[in-house]
C-alpha cells in the first residue's frame, strides 16, 4: 500500500491511496475461504465448495466486506503513521474491488488548527461575591407557606386583591372584533400579586366582580415570548369565575417539619441559604469563567473546520425550528429570505461554539486532561437522570450513534475550563 496526503486547507487533509492487486486478491481470498468454510453448497459438504464456485455465488457479500475489511484496515494504519485523530466523520471516494487490479481509493477529514494559546496563568478575574439576604429567605418561606395553604371561597362580593386566586375565563379581540389567536382561555387559575400574568391583563381582572365580566384594552410587553403578541394591544374581555382566598400557615417548627422534613424553622431558613449559595456561588463562577474565555478568545484566530461548523449549525437550526413550532410559529410559511436570516444568525452562533471548543480542546491537550471511563459513566446517568432514561438503554444510544466521542470532547471542555480558571487570578467584588 502507498499514499499521499494533500493538505487541503490547515484543518482539512485528503489522502490518496493505492493498494497493489497482490494484496486486493489476497484480501478476497482470505473472504473466500472464510465464506467457503461457513456455507454449503448443492453437491459439496460445508467447506468443500470449489473456491471458485463460493466466489461467484457469494461475489457481492464477499467483495464488500472485503473492501470494508481493506479500507478500515489501511486507514487505521495511516492515520496512526501521521498520528492525526479526525475531528468528524471521513469522506471516502473509491469503487469497488476487482480482483486482479490494484485498488485506489481516498478518503478526506478535518484536523484540529495549530495555534498558539494565550497566557493564562495569572490572569486577574473578579468574581461577585456570594450573597443571601434575610428577605430573600423571608421571600422563600412565603412562597412556601402559600403552596401549603389550602384555598377556599370568598363569600363576601368584592374585588380580587394581592393574594386571592382568581379563575378566569377569558379572550381577546381586535379592533374588527375578530378573535387573536393564542389569546383566549377558559378555568384559568391567576394567583393575583404574583406576576404571572402581564400588568396590563392583571389590573383589568383585579376590576371584574366574582360571576361579572369586564372588558378592556391589554397591551402586551415589547419583550413578550411570542413574536406574534409582542407590542400589540388587544381587546380583552374577562369574566371572573371564581375568587378564592388562602389561609397561611403559620412559620412553626411544626410547619417546617411538613414542608420539608426540617426539625425546626432555623434549619429550614439554614437549608434555604446554604442552596441559595450554592447556587449562586456556581452562577458567579460561571460568569466569571465566561468572562476569562471571552478575554482569551478574542487573542486567537484560527481557521474553523467547516464539516465541523455545519454540525454545529444543523443543531442550531433544528433546535430554533422546534422552538418556533413549541410557541405555534408556522416555520413552513417562512419566507426565503426569513430562513436565510435564520440560518446566517445560526451559523454565527455555530461558528462562535466551534472555535470555543476547539480552543477548549487544546488548552485540555495543553494541560494533558483526559476523560476517564468513570467521567463518561457518571455523565451519562446524570444525563439519564434529568431526562427519566434507562441509564443502560442510553449508554447504548450513544454507543450505537457513535456520541461517546462528543460526550468525551464536551467533558474535556469543562476540565479546561476549571484548569484555567483555577490558575487566574480571582478577587471577588461586591
Amino acid at each position: 500500500m502507498q499514499y499521499t496526503v494533500e493538505d487541503v486547507s490547515p484543518v482539512k487533509k485528503t489522502v490518496r491511496v493505492t493498494v497493489p492487486a497482490a494484496e486486493v486478491n489476497a484480501v478476497l481470498d482470505k473472504n473466500v475461504a472464510r465464506y467457503r468454510q461457513s456455507v454449503a453448497l448443492p453437491g459439496f459438504r460445508k467447506g468443500k465448495a470449489p473456491m471458485g464456485m463460493v466466489e461467484k455465488r457469494f461475489s457481492k457479500e464477499i467483495y464488500d466486506e472485503a473492501g470494508s475489511e481493506l479500507v478500515n484496515d489501511n486507514i487505521a494504519g495511516i492515520l496512526k503513521e501521521l498520528d492525526q485523530q479526525p475531528l468528524t466523520g471521513l469522506q471516502f471516494d473509491g469503487a469497488a474491488l476487482a480482483r486482479g487490479q490494484e485498488y485506489a481509493y481516498s478518503f478526506t477529514y478535518e484536523i484540529m488548527p495549530e495555534f498558539e494559546v494565550p497566557a493564562y496563568e495569572g490572569v486577574a478575574l473578579s468574581r461577585d461575591k456570594v450573597e443571601v439576604k434575610d428577605e430573600e429567605i423571608d421571600t422563600v418561606i412565603e412562597r412556601v407557606r402559600r403552596s401549603m395553604s389550602p384555598l377556599r371561597d370568598v363569600a363576601e362580593k368584592r374585588l380580587p386583591v394581592e393574594g386571592d386566586v382568581v379563575t378566569i375565563s377569558f379572550a381577546g379581540t381586535d379592533d374588527a372584533g375578530e378573535a387573536v389567536p393564542g389569546v383566549s382561555g377558559e378555568n384559568f387559575q391567576v394567583a393575583v400579586g404574583e406576576k404571572q400574568v402581564i400588568p396590563d391583563f392583571e389590573k383589568l381582572l383585579c376590576a371584574v366582580l366574582p360571576g361579572e365580566s369586564g372588558e378592556g384594552k391589554v397591551t402586551f410587553p415589547e419583550d413578550y415570548h411570542s413574536k406574534e403578541l409582542a407590542g400589540k394591544t388587544v381587546n380583552m374581555k374577562i369574566t371572573v369565575d371564581k375568587l378564592q382566598t388562602r389561609t397561611l400557615p403559620e412559620v412553626t417548627d411544626e410547619f417546617a417539619k411538613q414542608a420539608g422534613g426540617f426539625e425546626s424553622v432555623a434549619a429550614m431558613r439554614d437549608n434555604v441559604r446554604t442552596s441559595y449559595e450554592r447556587n449562586r456561588a456556581e452562577m458567579a463562577k460561571a460568569k466569571a469563567q465566561s468572562e476569562l474565555l471571552e478575554k482569551l478568545l478574542s487573542e486567537v484566530d484560527f481557521p474553523l473546520p467547516e464539516g465541523m461548523v455545519e454540525r454545529y449549525l444543523g443543531n442550531i437550526l433544528t433546535d430554533r425550528v422546534q422552538n418556533m413550532q413549541r410557541q405555534g410559529q408556522d416555520f413552513s410559511s417562512f419566507k426565503e429570505e426569513e430562513f436565510e436570516k435564520l440560518k446566517a444568525e445560526a451559523k454565527v452562533e455555530a461558528e462562535k461554539y466551534a472555535k470555543t471548543q476547539l480552543f477548549l480542546l487544546t488548552v485540555a491537550r495543553k494541560e494533558n486532561l483526559d476523560a476517564t471511563p468513570q467521567e463518561m459513566e457518571a455523565a451519562l446517568r446524570q444525563m439519564a437522570a434529568r431526562g427519566g432514561h434507562n441509564p443502560a438503554e442510553l449508554r447504548e444510544h450513544y454507543v450505537r450513534n457513535n456520541l461517546l466521542p462528543a460526550l468525551r470532547d464536551r467533558i474535556l471542555a469543562d476540565k479546561a475550563m476549571d484548569a484555567m480558571y483555577n490558575k487566574a487570578a480571582v478577587t471577588e467584588k461586591e
